[in-house]
């Protein structure tokens, strides 16, 4: 049995607005689901304030900048 890469469930309300407000973000958008699109949302609200979860918690060290460039440098 593999672990799931989102062990968490959260139940939310919404109005009728605000679902008809969510599919259309989500349809234009081409989003596969209610749930990816509410995941991209709050992806894309907690940028505007400053948290990248694709980063969140990782060391600089763990990004290999000055590495890559010198990998680059030397190609």
């Amino acid at each position: 049995m593999t672990e799931l890469s989102r062990p968490e469930r959260l139940q939310i309300m919404l109005s009728t607005d605000e679902i008809k407000v969510l599919d259309d973000w989500r349809f234009r958008h081409r989003m596969p689901s209610r749930a990816s699109a509410i995941r991209e949302l709050l992806k894309r609200g907690l940028a505007v304030e400053g948290i990248d979860l694709d980063t969140l918690g990782r060391q600089s060290s763990s990004f290999r900048v000055l590495a890559n460039e010198r990998q680059a440098e030397s190609a």
